[in-house]
């Protein structure tokens, strides 16, 4: 009876999943919906760096742009529930279901929040040709001439235009949404004076203000941030909000616990080295974080709440 029960398990064994197994077992894919070179695949690239020096594994990042991220949700979705496809993806994620309605899966149910990374302020450009000296000035001269000035915005539920919708509505201000395909030829036309305002991730934000080619008038999260302590927040010019950007690990639906565990407890490593948080402080980050998968969904809920509340 022993023996048969041996031979039993031997052959079952092999058809049992393989959950058990040490993660990863095989090169782990990075997914990022954006373009090469923008803030979201500079972050996932600082990640997976760091990750490929303390896993077993490589991990690789893969670009599939298109559908506002949906094209990058979808392929993680659908992808094996195993912790070898993973979507890095930033506070767009949370307004997918709205701007992608009639999409073939659905992000917030069939992706899980894993790690929550990272909180950064988006900053609110201004012309240098604005006739304003800061932002309530700003904000008195676009209220006193409803549609007279543009604004750029990524559309289609980019951070750009959440900012942008955000400020629009606390303010009570009227201006003129103009599109672009990313937030580089926005910033273009903001430094020739052709639109009056771009709100930007701090990483290029910055930049943009310290080069001379705009004004930093206001950062979007709710104290100073560290990189330019400088330019006051939101509600110190007098709009009653705040927004953080942030970047977040999701994995399919049905990923066991222990192989989402696995992954937190490798992020959770890299980030605290001295190393990674001074990348990420390079980047513009305020907060560099590991907040566990159940802190993650949660965090990811309220987002989602506000955003699609908002967006609708």
């Amino acid at each position: 009876m022993l023996r048969r029960l041996a031979l039993l398990l031997a052959l079952l064994l092999p058809a049992l999943p393989a959950f058990g197994q040490a993660w990863p077992d095989r090169p782990v894919r990075l997914v990022v919906p954006y373009a090469a070179g923008g803030a979201t695949d500079v972050g996932a690239r600082v990640l997976a760096e760091a990750l490929g020096q303390v896993l077993p594994q490589p991990v690789v990042v893969e670009n599939r742009v298109g559908g506002a991220g949906m094209i990058a949700a979808e392929f993680v979705a659908r992808a094996a529930p195993d912790g070898h496809t993973i979507l890095f993806n930033n506070t767009a994620h949370a307004v997918l279901r709205v701007v992608v309605p009639n999409a073939a899966i659905d992000p917030i149910r069939q992706l899980l929040p894993t790690v929550i990374l990272s909180e950064m302020p988006m900053v609110m450009l201004v012309a240098n040709s604005f006739p304003a000296a800061d932002g309530r000035a700003f904000i008195a001269a676009v209220r006193a001439a409803p549609g007279r000035y543009d604004f750029g915005s990524t559309g289609g539920g980019g951070t750009l235009g959440m900012a942008a919708l955000l400020f629009r509505r606390t303010a009570g201000l009227e201006m003129n949404e103009i599109p672009y395909r990313g937030g580089a030829p926005a910033t273009l036309d903001l430094a020739a004076g052709r639109i009056a305002l771009v709100f930007d991730v701090a990483l290029t934000a910055f930049q943009t203000a310290k080069g001379g080619q705009a004004r930093a008038f206001a950062v979007t999260s709710p104290e100073r941030s560290p990189a330019a302590p400088e330019v006051p927040t939101w509600r110190e010019i007098g709009v009653d909000a705040e927004m953080l950007v942030w970047q977040a690990l999701f994995l399919p639906a049905g990923t066991p616990a222990p192989v989402r565990a696995a992954l937190h407890a490798a992020v959770a490593r890299v980030q605290q080295t001295e190393a990674v948080k001074r990348k990420w402080t390079e980047l513009g980050v305020d907060r560099v974080l590991a907040l566990s998968p159940e802190e993650s969904e949660r965090y990811v809920a309220r987002e989602v709440e506000r955003w699609e509340a908002l967006m609708r």
